[in-house]
């Protein structure tokens, strides 16, 4: 039978953690889960959800930095923030026996807080860049190339495991302390309120400054809006903004749909324009002067002359059939998941016919909220 701790009155609640806390708490936690959901088992068109859940998230902790500040008693960040000293005191204590207890965050817990915020943060700042420069969107496309932010893309995924685990240890650490301490830790951040307790550090009471808070939030957010659209709508380098040639649609539309030269190196369209008479087993044939033209068309907007996605990726052709777009490394490496029957559908008609698939594939952009999957209709 457990000893009964004549300390505690369990009868007598005393509120810790107000609405503000509470709602930034469990909005984080829905904001991150479509984040990591979208990002790690998503498909690429919900990119959308997964860019307003990392943004939303970002939000969330640029409000509990400014209510940490002037926030109530146990929401301000000195409540929590202990010296490394007295957090390893506590780390050790905990282990074997009760330790202490605290009204707010405990020593370790208080410093989890400021490990998530940072990663929160750092997940969001490093997914801003990969959205400019590999997909060309948001206020830092216009500044970052994808080289940039393909490599960052890297950056932002591990950091996005580590804030996965980061949480997992944080929940585990919530269990853990809810018994060690006897009391549910989790559904007192549903109704903030935690027992009574004589015997827990408490933290010095500080009053709320709300008005104060709300002006700092009104300033960053009429500061980083504008912000955000005006350099969201700045013309962004190395990205097609023409429309495709009149005449080069036409003439190769003819046949298959036109693909914009930005799938395929410079060398490519030189060889495939070299020899029309035998396109794939087909006579292309062209005037001279219609092919020179066409052939110019293709060279000037060749995967060379552009950053985006498509176009430096698809700068490396199959070597065995260095002319077939469809067999390119990445291009395989990004369809094989997909079954032949589906481009063998009418709904698809093939391989090439990538308008059917992405719905800006003219415009040589190729962006992932444009991928629309068509399916057979079933009878």
């Amino acid at each position: 039978m457990a000893a009964k701790d004549d300390n505690i009155n369990r009868s007598e609640t005393v509120v810790v953690w107000d609405i503000g806390v509470r709602l930034f708490h469990w909005l984080l936690v829905l904001t991150i889960a479509v984040a990591a959901y979208t990002g790690f088992f998503g498909r690429k068109s919900q990119i959308d959800f997964h860019v307003i859940a990392g943004a939303s998230a970002a939000a969330l902790v640029a409000f509990r930095l400014i209510w940490g500040i002037w926030g109530t008693t146990y929401a301000r960040f000195s409540s929590f923030m202990t010296p490394p000293g007295k957090t390893l005191h506590h780390a050790r204590h905990i282990i074997g026996s009760r330790g202490h207890v605290t009204m707010g965050h405990n020593p370790l817990g208080g410093w989890m807080i400021v490990v998530l915020l940072a990663l929160v943060a750092a997940v969001a700042i490093t997914g801003t860049v990969t959205l400019g420069g590999v997909v060309k969107e948001g206020p830092l496309a216009p500044f970052v190339s994808f080289a940039t932010g393909f490599g960052i893309r890297e950056v932002h995924y591990y950091l996005a495991l580590v804030l996965a685990i980061s949480v997992g240890v944080h929940i585990l650490g919530a269990v853990f302390e809810s018994l060690r301490i006897r009391e549910n830790l989790m559904r007192s951040m549903v109704t903030g309120c935690k027992q009574a307790r004589p015997d827990a550090e408490t933290a010095p009471t500080r009053s709320a400054r709300p008005i104060v808070a709300l002006g700092a939030t009104v300033i960053l957010a009429a500061i980083t809006i504008p912000a955000v659209m005006h350099f969201s709508a700045l013309p962004v380098p190395g990205v097609p903004t023409e429309p495709m040639n009149a005449t080069y649609a036409k003439e190769c539309g003819a046949c298959h749909v036109p693909h914009h030269p930005s799938v395929a190196p410079a060398a490519t369209w030189k060889a495939i324009f070299a020899n029309l008479q035998d396109h794939f087993g087909e006579n292309a044939s062209l005037t001279p002067e219609l092919t020179d033209k066409l052939r110019a068309y293709a060279l000037a907007n060749s995967s060379e002359k552009w950053d985006t996605r498509v176009a430096n990726v698809m700068r490396r052709p199959s070597k065995e059939h260095p002319l077939r777009i469809t067999d390119a490394p990445i291009w395989k490496r990004i369809h094989s998941h997909f079954p032949d029957k589906l481009f063998k559908s009418k709904a698809i008609g093939g391989k090439l016919n990538c308008t059917n698939c992405h719905r800006d594939a003219e415009t040589g952009l190729f962006a992932p909220r444009n991928i629309s999957i068509k399916r057979e209709n079933k009878k």
